[in-house]
């Protein structure tokens, strides 16, 4: 597998002039986030990424992490490089510094989660899990949950793990059987979770796991879920981890990829029921399962930023030094022909679209919880809401294809284990089913999100993007107009029509919506080149994606005004 280089010089591009990273240490909190200390944190990041994490990526998918005697034992390094990580305090980048964070903005943390995902996506998912724990604690927990759960998250000594999904309820989350009791001043929780990434391992001393379950006598569905925290082992008095809680892994699953991170089935209450602890009230557990679950979604969309950028970075490699067939009568790379180099700048506008798509995502969400004006607060808030279904189904379904045509450059090489192109694409397949599938994300998009604020979200931004079509240039303005022409067109038809249709048309509007708003950020960033040393590709970048990318979205547009009587059921019968 080829070292992977942290692409340094594009992050710091994007979040300077795509995210408006300057820009955030005007914002309350966040005086000290200069860009020089982002370069700095970078840096280091980098560092730790090329060096140990990025080393471990094809050890932890030949060997897996494995179950034995009760105990999850992750792949040979993995343990030592979490303790690095967690000594470095990347645990608790974006959290307060009175609970042992370092208060830096969510915009860099996006950068960090590039990086790390690109380097080892499967030892990424445990601290990304951490993070929404910890989320979860910051909003709805009780002083004594944060000082207790979250500073040991913050601090890197405990990880967490969310347990929502149930063999019989899937993304049905209503469903759930697991049941809470009350005992006293904690809870007894019994029943059983799957699919629970890093639900038991040895990273760390202790695991929190955050346990969607159902009180006697709640209402039915979901408005009859709490959630508890439920620790492996049960803090001390001095919070130290004390005895050992009633949970177990019963087993690991067998799966595509990812195969360093432990996917566990987990058991509550085998014995006297394992001790949870509420968070929040009761009855409310999907207000703070979404605070978990908004964070997560972004930061899926993040692991599918970095996936992409791995397996291109692999196979640009691999092409400059595949030698086969003659140009110009003498040897060539494959990298020297057309189609090739195609399909690796495809690739690679693809990237750029993506990594300034989360970027920008991420500036709003430094803005939304830091703003000092409570209009702008609002703004951004709403803004998240928009793009967080892009930045998690557009992402990650980029990651296949991308992965998908990193393999196909390899050609029959990448078909084979050892050159390490084909567990990139095996990686990414998880992601677009992760956290609401593809299909709830854009689902969420085009119904809830489309009557937000009174139907004015997207008209807002449609609004800005109309405000930059005389900045983006001869032979890009043209384009730009026509994709931005076709989404408020499917706008306007999606917000006019009943349930159905909205749900027929909704994974091609996504698609539409993110692809037309990536073509923007990029003639962004083609715009700002002009004035920035070393970032001549961009203006090259931007012609080619809204020259030849774009168009395919905007094809889309027949897809979505279609009648929704098309998808007619009786097609599937064999």
């Amino acid at each position: 597998m080829t070292a992977f280089t942290p692409p340094l010089d594009d992050i710091r591009f994007v979040l300077r002039h795509i995210a408006g990273f300057e820009t955030l240490s005007g914002l309350p909190g966040l005086e000290h986030a200069t860009p020089d200390l982002a370069d700095v944190v970078l840096e280091e990041a980098g560092r730790l990424a090329a060096n140990v994490l990025a080393p471990l990526n094809q050890t932890g998918d030949r060997v897996g992490s494995v179950l034995e005697n009760g105990v999850v034992r992750t792949p040979p390094g993995f343990k030592e490089a979490y303790a690095t990580f967690a000594e470095g305090g990347w645990m608790g980048a974006v959290f307060p510094e009175d609970l042992g964070g370092q208060d830096l903005p969510w915009t860099l943390n996006t950068a960090l989660a590039d990086i790390w995902n690109a380097a080892n996506m499967t030892f990424q998912l445990c601290p990304l899990l951490t993070q929404g724990a910890v989320e979860a604690l910051l909003h709805h927990g009780t002083p004594e949950q944060k000082e207790t759960y979250a500073r040991s998250m913050i601090e890197g000594r405990w990880t967490g793990a969310m347990c929502l999904t149930e063999p019989q309820a899937g993304s049905d989350v209503g469903a759930l059987r697991t049941r809470a009791e009350r005992d006293g001043e904690h809870y007894r929780i019994f029943g059983q979770k799957i699919f629970i990434t890093f639900g038991e391992h040895d990273l760390a001393e202790n695991i929190v796991h955050m346990v969607l379950a159902r009180l006697p006598g709640a209402p039915e569905g979901t408005r009859g879920i709490s959630l508890f925290i439920v620790p492996k082992f049960l803090p001390g008095e001095n919070g130290a981890p004390g005895r050992r809680n009633d949970l177990r892994c019963l087993k690991l699953e067998e799966k595509l990829g990812i195969h360093a991170s432990p996917t566990c089935v987990m058991s509550y209450g085998d014995e006297e029921g394992a001790v949870g602890y509420l968070l929040g009230a009761e009855n409310e557990g999907m207000r703070c399962m979404f605070t978990m679950m908004n964070n997560a979604r972004l930061a899926v969309g993040h692991e599918g930023l970095g996936l992409a950028e791995r397996a291109y970075q692999q196979a640009l490699a691999y092409a400059r030094e595949r030698v086969q067939g003659r140009r110009d009568g003498r040897p060539a790379t494959i990298a020297e022909f057309p189609d090739v180099r195609r399909t690796l700048l495809r690739m690679r506008a693809q990237i750029a679209a993506m990594r300034a798509l989360a970027y920008w995502t991420g500036s709003f969400v430094d803005r939304a919880a830091r703003s000092a004006d409570a209009t702008e607060r609002a703004s951004a808030e709403g803004r998240v809401a928009l793009l967080t279904p892009l930045v998690k189904a557009w992402c990650t379904d980029l990651a296949q294809e991308i992965a998908s045509a990193a393999l196909q450059v390899h050609g029959g090489m990448g078909f084979i284990e050892e050159t390490g192109a084909a567990q990139h694409l095996r990686d990414a397949r998880i992601l677009p089913i992760y956290e609401g599938t593809n299909g709830i994300q854009a689902l969420d998009l085009a119904g809830r999100k489309l009557d937000m604020a009174e139907g004015r979200l997207p008209w807002d931004l449609f609004e800005e993007l109309q405000g930059e079509l005389a900045q983006a240039g001869p032979g890009l303005e043209e384009a730009l107009r026509a994709a931005l022409g076709a989404l408020e067109g499917a706008t306007r038809h999606l917000q006019e029509a009943g349930p159905e249709a909205r749900a027929a048309a909704a994974t091609p509007y996504l698609r539409l919506f993110a692809s037309t708003l990536g073509g923007f950020l990029l003639a962004r960033g083609a715009r700002a080149a002009g004035e920035t040393q070393g970032a001549a590709v961009w203006p090259g970048l931007a012609r080619f994606y809204i020259r030849q990318i774009l168009p395919e979205a905007i094809g889309l547009l027949p897809a979505i005004t279609a009648d929704p009587g098309e998808l007619d059921a009786g097609l599937l019968v064999a």
